[in-house]
């Protein structure tokens, strides 16, 4: 304004030409001003937009952290996650009572995977008994939850689902037990848990036992068909040729009494805890004249 007030005195008092010289500069400043103003406001605009650049990027990465977390195996370890005060036991069982089956194998893979991953094995749990069993009708796994829940156990090791047992209500009913006593389950095969590193319950566990649970129990089923048509299919030819069935015991045979005590074993624990003959052949799947028989035999 000061510029353009000298410049109207100087046209008054006929100074033409300084007029036109002092209107060339402010000319000249205005448009340098001009070109400050624009280049600091691209500058403004080129912040701006690296910091909503990096706005952007940081949600991306946060959205890809979260996918990597949800799609990663949900394994009870994790490499970030301090191992060194884990207290663990062991649960394993087969179905069959004799020495046909054993928890071995079981138990040498569990006991080598706390190993690996720093936990103590606190106790281990073995029991010879169908999967098919409602949950009251297995002393041992009562004994196992009960003694996690008692003792503070941090997680409780299985080698797969199907030995938590092979009926799907059975199993859930199990996993609620577990969840509202704050008891981690980990299995091996499937490689999932209750509970993840981050002590997050993990979201998709209910979904993936119940499809898992209703395979074991549909293969628990089958090889319950295969078992009956093949047996009905042994008997039939032997009564063609022979007369005779072919199943049971030979003539005179008698069980060794070490190989009892094996085959009996839940039985005969049963027996000397106090339980009643009926209740101790319900519990451990054989017929109360066997129990009766054993309890004859030892004197119990």
């Amino acid at each position: 304004m000061q510029i353009v007030s000298v410049c109207y005195r100087e046209e008054k008092t006929h100074n033409r030409e300084i007029a036109v010289q002092l209107v060339s500069v402010c000319y000249q400043e205005k448009t340098q001003l001009v070109r400050d103003c624009y280049r600091e406001k691209t500058q403004m605009r080129t912040n701006q937009s690296l910091v909503d650049m990096k706005a952007r990027n940081n949600k991306e990465l946060k959205e890809t952290s979260k996918i990597n977390e949800l799609n990663e195996p949900n394994d009870y370890m994790n490499p970030h996650m301090t191992t060194t005060d884990i207290r663990a036991a062991i649960y394993a069982r087969v179905s069959s009572t004799g020495d046909r089956q054993s928890t071995e194998r079981q138990v040498i893979d569990l006991t080598d995977y706390a190993a690996k991953n720093s936990m103590t094995i606190c106790k281990t749990f073995e029991e010879h008994i169908s999967g098919a069993k409602k949950n009251h009708e297995r002393p041992v796994l009562q004994e196992c939850l009960t003694y996690c829940i008692d003792e503070q156990i941090d997680v409780l090791l299985l080698s797969e689902l199907s030995r938590l047992g092979r009926n799907v209500d059975e199993v859930l009913a199990n996993i609620r037990f577990a969840k509202d006593n704050h008891l981690n389950i980990y299995f091996q095969k499937e490689g999932i848990s209750i509970y993840g590193a981050d002590s997050k319950e993990n979201p998709y566990l209910t979904i993936m036992i119940a499809v898992l649970g209703t395979c074991a129990q549909m293969e628990r089923e089958n090889i319950h068909y295969r078992l009956q048509s093949g047996r009905k299919v042994y008997v039939e030819r032997n009564l063609t040729e022979t007369g005779k069935s072919g199943l049971g015991r030979k003539v005179g045979y008698r069980k060794p009494i070490e190989r009892k005590k094996e085959e009996y074993k839940e039985t005969l624990k049963l027996l000397k805890a106090g339980y009643p003959i009926r209740k101790v052949a319900k519990l451990s799947d054989v017929s109360e004249s066997t129990v009766k028989r054993l309890k004859r035999e030892f004197g119990i």
